[in-house]
C-alpha cells in the first residue's frame, strides 16, 4: 500500500492598495528564493486555521493587523517546489488593514514593494507569479511544477 499524500501548506496574504498594486517582499539571509520576491507569507502552523495562520504572518512580516472580517479567500495552488517537494499555497487578499506595511525582519527581508499583480516583476517567485497570473484570470485554483 502507498504511504499518504503529505503536504506542506502555505498561506500568502496580498495587502492591495487602492489602485490594485499588492505588497510584495524580497527575501534574504533565508537561504531559500533569496533576492526574489513574494507577498507576507509563511508555513501554516500546528492547531491553525489557514486563514489565521495568513493574518499571523502579514503581522510578524509587515505589521499590519488583518480583521478575520477583511480577509478574502483568493486563490490555492498545488505545486512542486523547485527541489520536488509537494506544497499546497492559500491566498487571501486584504483591502483594509490597521498600520502601515513595514519592514518587521530586516534580517529576512531587505525591502518592500508595490507591484501590479497582473504584471509582476520579472524576480518574482515562480510558483507567486503563476498564481498572481491564475489570480487576474480569475481563477480559484492551480497546478503548477508536476
Amino acid at each position: 500500500m502507498k504511504d499518504r499524500y503529505r503536504s506542506i501548506v502555505d498561506v500568502y496574504v496580498l495587502l492591495q492598495r487602492d489602485d490594485g498594486k499588492i505588497l510584495l517582499l524580497e527575501r534574504a539571509n533565508t537561504g531559500y528564493a533569496d533576492g526574489q520576491l513574494c507577498p507576507p507569507s509563511g508555513h501554516l502552523e500546528a492547531d491553525e486555521t489557514v486563514a489565521d495562520g495568513a493574518i499571523r504572518e502579514a503581522k510578524e512580516e509587515v505589521g499590519v493587523l488583518i480583521e478575520p472580517s477583511a480577509l478574502r479567500f483568493t486563490h490555492v495552488i498545488h505545486y512542486r517546489s523547485p527541489e520536488g517537494q509537494g506544497r499546497i499555497g492559500f491566498f487571501f487578499t486584504a483591502n483594509a488593514w490597521r498600520g502601515e506595511p513595514v519592514n518587521q525582519e530586516p534580517h529576512k527581508c531587505a525591502r518592500l514593494l508595490w507591484a501590479d499583480p497582473s504584471d509582476p516583476p520579472a524576480n518574482t517567485v515562480s510558483y507567486t507569479a503563476l498564481a498572481l497570473a491564475q489570480i487576474t484570470n480569475g481563477a480559484a485554483f492551480s497546478v503548477g511544477g508536476w
